[in-house]
């Protein structure tokens, strides 16, 4: 018993030399950024209809009429199931102080994965005529997104270490050592699209159709900040 009372009192000893040699090691703290542009490939359009009225059945039925147009014109440009789905639904009901009346609102989203950029035209020329009465937005992403995020990491480490051999290398006698603690901290920029409206997208005969969509550049940023040991 006293022999293991010792061996363990040994090995608590040298966790406890170790971390101290480790905590009052001379360190140096650094933070670096890995940047990477990317032209996205992928539109996600956020398209709704709201309707009201003094019937609630009466606006949830103008509502279904309008997404099941939607869906259909969805399915004309070949996109699956896959892609379009209902992300929001409801139905509300106000009260209009002045007129001292109930009304109803109902509303639903549908999201659209459009993933052939050449297609994004074409399919924002007719939508209104569905009845699509509100278009929430325009993001954009990429394919690849896991791929772009990884070497962004990479630059970002290597940002640091740079750095840190920097402002290491005017030290006598010191280096640069093993890194002992890494915070991660990214950071995904989309691009806001440029709209125009439905009329000026028409063209005459002599004319080519003109561009409605400035997609620009995916900004994938990873911030770290690294802890190296000076040897």
């Amino acid at each position: 018993m006293n022999k293991v009372i010792l061996l363990l009192t040994g090995f608590i000893s040298m966790v406890g030399m170790s971390q101290e040699q480790t905590k009052f090691s001379p360190q140096i703290s650094i933070s670096g950024e890995g940047k990477i542009l990317v032209a996205p490939d992928i539109a996600v359009i956020q398209l709704g209809v709201q309707n009201h009225g003094k019937d609630p059945k009466e606006v949830k039925q103008l509502n279904d009429v309008t997404i099941d147009k939607v869906i259909t014109y969805i399915k004309k440009f070949g996109i699956p199931v896959a892609d379009y789905q209902t992300t929001q639904m409801s139905l509300y009901k106000n009260f209009d102080y002045e007129k001292k009346k109930h009304s109803f609102q109902a509303n639903q989203t549908i999201s659209v994965t459009l993933k052939d950029l050449s297609k994004y035209d074409a399919f924002m020329m007719d939508i209104m005529d569905t009845g699509i009465n509100v278009i929430n937005g325009v993001s954009f992403n990429s394919s690849k997104m896991e791929v772009f995020e990884s070497e962004a990491r990479k630059k970002a480490m290597l940002n640091a270490k740079k750095k840190a051999d920097d402002y290491v290398s005017v030290l006598p006698g010191q280096k640069v050592g093993k890194a002992i603690s890494i915070s991660d901290n990214s950071q995904t920029n989309y691009p806001q699209p440029v709209l125009m409206a439905k009329e000026f997208m028409a063209v005459s005969d002599a004319a080519q159709p003109r561009e409605t969509l400035a997609i620009g550049e995916i900004e994938i940023v990873s911030n770290v900040s690294v802890s190296f040991v000076l040897e």
